[in-house]
């Protein structure tokens, strides 16, 4: 299974990684910088209507290349200036062409949160993630029990992080909140098969307490989608590529709004 397979390239980099520099000097370095805005990120969710959280994505596994021109910087100043509420860039390498550079150059270029978007194992890469100017991060309860995943959300929550902890079936969304999650991501897409519904978001939201910030992610391409979890009280949409394979985003953005080009 695919991710099965992210997870297991994703330990033997970071493996290479610990090799060059061990935990605790990345634990070190990440606990000395004091963030500019703590948990930023839950706070720019937190708002009348759906927040829109656009993501930088340049390959995926299931649709290989999404962008072969991939200037991020451009795209996630556009996505600002289109009225994104933060910003989702990928960071893993092998499946999903990412780099940690992209991240740290779309910190720089825009004033919204930034979350990396990786497949988190390790504790290395909370760390890692406050380094490199993320504002959050994603927890993955597919790869992650809930023991794993409280020391993980006190360790982001030491970092001044928001975690987005992204469960897919109801057994996931009852070890989330058990762990304390305060932002809980239902993806639509089942990262075993691939197979996408977005019925899953409307499901699971009646099972998450209103206390909870809930984000629907992946496979949401229509403003008729972002209405239908509008009126679910769905908190936030991730949307990735129906903005990438857009040639202007900017436009594709508001339409998803419901609003008139």
């Amino acid at each position: 299974m695919i991710l099965d397979k992210l997870a297991a390239s994703t330990r033997a980099r970071v493996d290479r990684l610990k090799a060059e520099k061990p935990l605790e000097a990345v634990r070190e370095e990440a606990l000395s910088i004091a963030p500019e805005k703590p948990f930023c990120f839950e706070a720019a969710l937190k708002k009348e209507d759906i927040a829109f959280i656009c993501e930088v994505k340049k390959a995926s596994p299931s649709k290989g290349i999404i962008a072969p021109d991939f200037p991020y910087v451009h795209i996630a100043r556009d996505y600002e200036a289109a009225g994104a509420d933060a910003i989702s860039v990928l960071t893993e390498p092998e499946y999903f062409l990412g780099s940690d550079d992209y991240l740290s150059a779309v910190r720089r270029a825009v004033s919204i949160p930034v979350i990396r978007k990786d497949f988190t194992i390790d504790a290395y890469q909370i760390y890692e993630a406050r380094i490199i100017g993320a504002d959050a991060v994603l927890l993955i309860c597919a790869l992650l029990d809930t023991q794993t995943l409280e020391e993980y959300l006190r360790i982001a929550d030491a970092l001044g992080l928001t975690a987005l902890v992204e469960a897919h079936d109801e057994t996931e969304l009852r070890s989330a909140l058990k762990a304390g999650a305060r932002v809980i991501g239902v993806n639509n897409r089942n990262l075993k098969t691939f197979e996408v519904d977005i019925e899953n978001s409307k499901r699971l939201r009646q099972l998450a307490p209103e206390s909870v910030i809930f984000v629907s992610e992946s496979g949401i391409k229509t403003s008729e989608d972002i209405d239908a979890l509008r009126k679910n009280g769905t908190d936030a949409v991730l949307i990735g590529e129906a903005l990438m394979r857009s040639s202007r985003k900017a436009e594709a953005l508001e339409r998803l709004r419901g609003k008139r080009v």
